[in-house]
């Protein structure tokens, strides 16, 4: 028996890195008013054929879709956007709360060629935030994301950002630019050739057609006042908050439901600037599915990737280990120590059959233990124990009552 090819297992250190991740995320987010939210893994298959667009790499390559047993067509969720839109407007959230502020970590699924740091199963911690719509929103929401990384201990981290302005830029944009590739058809890859029909703003992602884009039309040219206003606004939000940022022009994020603010955060950890979290605002989504304008942002991090950028020292648990040393007739205070110790932040291991000290102090060693607990008759009488500590190469005791403060 094999796991499934794109899937993983976690155990051991990639766990460590997974937990740590997710609390860092978590304190960092409900600091600033985000509440988790879950969502099923399982959803309608229309659910994201509307929200990521039928012609998005999402919907028509990388969806684990099937008819159930109800003969309903159900999908693997691919992302965690669309799920959370409809938990919030199922619930008719948007008339009972002027704003709400949501986060979320779990799987996702895509059936897409597996990669270093990417998978078919893959994890994302992500935020949702509906009801606001303010230039100083979506720089806060970017320098949130920022102090998650900067606390993940991710350094030289760069914001690349966008604008796709309002749903008539992206109208004459997209007109313009189909009619610039068209005039460069012969000239452009397969994948492009495809997209120019089906969706032409996938062509600036890329990267066969580079010289072809270089010389396209930019979306700045059809901004409108008030999406060019709104944009600049984003831009000096980010500089009074001494956020470094370069303006990719050719951003427009990989799903159809962006406008306005699109954004990534790179990170040069692994040498080359990679791209470890990301997201925009997408208030043409929810006014999409419930005929209500109702501003959103949001952005989203794969969890596997971040955990290839941790150093060890970012995530390793500060538990100091303590071995107990303890013989037959010292049993019965073995559990008392253990019980004045469950409060302490150590991490406790001892052997489950006494054995004799020297075979005891090696499996300590081979453990690596910070300090060992001697628990001995002597100990005992004198209402002791001792503690040698291996870092320091020193040996004392103290009184049973002093257990509680060893760290």
């Amino acid at each position: 028996m094999q796991i499934l090819k794109g899937m993983k297992d976690v155990f051991y250190e990639d766990m460590d890195k997974y937990t740590h991740i997710v609390e860092v995320s978590s304190s960092v987010l409900k600091k600033y008013g985000y509440s988790r939210i879950s969502t099923p893994i399982l959803e309608e298959y229309e659910l994201f054929k509307r929200s990521s667009g039928e012609e998005s790499d999402v919907v028509s390559k990388e969806m684990y879709d099937f008819n159930d047993k109800g003969d309903r067509h159900i999908a693997l969720r691919p992302e965690g956007t669309a799920g959370i839109v409809r938990a919030y407007l199922e619930n008719k959230l948007n008339k009972v709360e002027a704003s709400t502020k949501w986060f979320y970590y779990g799987t996702m699924y895509r059936y897409e060629a597996p990669q270093k740091g990417r998978f078919r199963e893959f994890n994302q911690i992500g935020i949702e935030n509906f009801g606001q719509r303010h230039p100083l929103v979506d720089a806060s929401i970017i320098k949130m994301g920022i102090e998650i990384l900067e606390k993940l201990g991710l350094k030289d981290l760069v914001v690349e950002i966008n604008s796709l302005g309002d749903s008539k830029t992206l109208k004459d944009y997209t007109k313009k630019l189909k009619e610039y590739l068209l005039e460069n058809y012969d000239k452009l890859s397969p994948t492009s050739k495809i997209r120019v029909e089906k969706n032409p703003l996938r062509v600036l992602d890329s990267k066969e057609d580079s010289d072809i884009i270089l010389n396209a039309p930019k979306i700045r040219e059809f901004y409108s006042e008030e999406s060019l206003a709104y944009f600049n606004e984003v831009l000096e939000y980010l500089e009074k908050m001494e956020v470094k940022y370069e303006i990719n022009e050719k951003l427009v994020r990989g799903l159809d439901y962006y406008s306005d603010t699109v954004f990534e955060i790179k990170s040069s950890n692994l040498g080359a600037q990679s791209t470890v979290l990301a997201g925009g605002r997408y208030d043409r989504l929810l006014e999409n599915f419930s005929g209500k304008k109702i501003p959103a942002i949001g952005f989203a991090a794969g969890i596997e990737r971040l955990m290839l950028l941790l150093e060890e020292k970012s995530y390793k648990a500060k538990l100091e280990k303590v071995f107990i040393v303890y013989f037959d007739e010292t049993k019965d205070y073995l559990f008392k120590v253990i019980k004045e110790l469950e409060n302490s932040l150590v991490e406790i291991n001892y052997e489950l059959e006494a054995k004799n000290f020297s075979n005891q102090m090696k499996k300590a060693n081979k453990w690596g233990a910070d300090k060992v607990i001697i628990l001995g008759v002597d100990e005992i009488q004198k209402g002791v124990v001792s503690i040698k500590d291996f870092n320091n190469n020193t040996q004392e005791e103290i009184s049973f009552d002093k257990i509680k403060e060893v760290k």
